[in-house]
């Protein structure tokens, strides 16, 4: 389980096809070194498995449910990834419940500072942010005001949603702690919808089912 509090950015080597499934290399000096083969992690959101580690790089297999369900496939070389460990039991939850089970690939419609660059005041380290993400139809009704998202692995708190595209305040430390000041307008980034939002829903619609097949409609039409 991890929180959505990113640790630090990698930097995406390579994907490679090796024995049938496809192979990440990430560069992660001050991280990797305190992993393990067979740890898992949270690379831009999506939980993986270390392979091959060393001092300065590890390496993940993505299997096809990854490839199909999350951006990271259609990564370049040199791309930035944010990277979390799992949170050990007891620690202080900092974010969400983030299980790095990615929902759906949401497409980044706007990061925008909130004041104008051209004002005299501004400041890109300092200045906040806004951003849009147009989450995938599926996940739509998972989203809710005030309620918490995780995008690329970030946890972040939904500050307004018009039923397609969500807006996110983001601080400076955000920014730039993260992969966001690296991403561009049409960049795909994995959503996870907060999960407790997800059971919270599924059992409205479990209450909201009939009880019994033998309804009034079922009845008439039966001829009773």
């Amino acid at each position: 389980m991890f929180t959505g509090i990113i640790e630090q950015t990698g930097t995406l080597i390579s994907l490679k096809e090796t024995g049938g499934v496809r192979r990440i290399t990430v560069e992660a000096p001050g991280l990797a070194d305190r992993l393990r083969e067979g740890d898992s992690l949270g690379v831009s959101g999506v939980c993986l498995t270390a392979l091959d580690v060393n001092d300065t790089y590890f390496h993940a297999d993505l299997a096809q449910e990854t490839l199909d369900r999350t951006s990271l496939g259609s990564l370049a070389a040199g791309a930035r990834v944010n990277l979390e460990l799992p949170t050990a039991a007891g620690s202080p939850l900092g974010g969400h419940i983030v299980q790095g089970h990615v929902d759906g690939c949401g497409l980044l419609h706007a990061l925008d500072p909130v004041i104008d660059p051209a004002d005299p005041a501004f400041d890109i380290r300092t200045t906040d942010w806004t951003l849009k993400v147009e989450v995938p139809e599926k996940v739509r009704p998972w989203m809710v005001h005030k309620g918490s998202v995780a995008v690329d692995g970030i946890s972040l708190t939904i500050a307004d949603f018009d039923g397609q595209t969500i807006s996110i305040a983001i601080l400076p430390l955000t920014y730039w702690r993260t992969n966001l000041h690296t991403l561009t307008t049409g960049a795909p980034v994995n959503v996870e919808a907060d999960v407790l939002v997800k059971l919270a829903h599924q059992q409205l619609l479990a209450s909201a089912r009939p009880k019994s097949d033998l309804t009034e409609a079922w009845l008439v039409a039966a001829g009773y």
